[in-house]
């Protein structure tokens, strides 16, 4: 079992920059594939970026080239570089991990709340 404690969320104006991370609990976090997922209001939650046990990255279109997924095995932690940020990037963003080769998470953070502001 692993827990996942997001922080790094806030309100943030138009164009400007946050980093999401995600600590993760246990001493086996780098074997897990991690993923940040987020849910605007009144809209389902979907995959924004994941990072393979690997260190391999996929992203969804809508941040690609803007936002960067991140591990620290060391420090049992994931980070989500958001940069150019957009009002319809606002959102509430969880971190999530699963076990190889599931492809269902299994393990999910409380979220933390990303507001961008025109």
């Amino acid at each position: 079992q692993v827990q996942l404690v997001e922080s790094g969320g806030g309100l943030v104006q138009a164009g400007g920059s946050l980093r999401l991370s995600c600590a993760a609990s246990g001493r086996t976090f780098s074997s897990y594939d991690m993923g940040w997922f987020r849910q605007p209001p009144r809209k389902a939650r979907v995959l924004v970026a994941r990072i393979t046990t690997g260190g391999a990255t996929n992203y969804a279109d809508s941040v690609k080239g803007r936002f960067t997924i991140s591990r620290d095995n060391a420090k049992n932690t994931v980070y989500l570089q958001m940069n150019s940020l957009k009002p319809e990037d606002t959102a509430v963003y969880y971190c999530a991990a699963r076990t190889p080769p599931r492809v269902a998470y299994d393990y999910w953070g409380q979220g933390t709340q990303v507001t961008v502001s025109s």
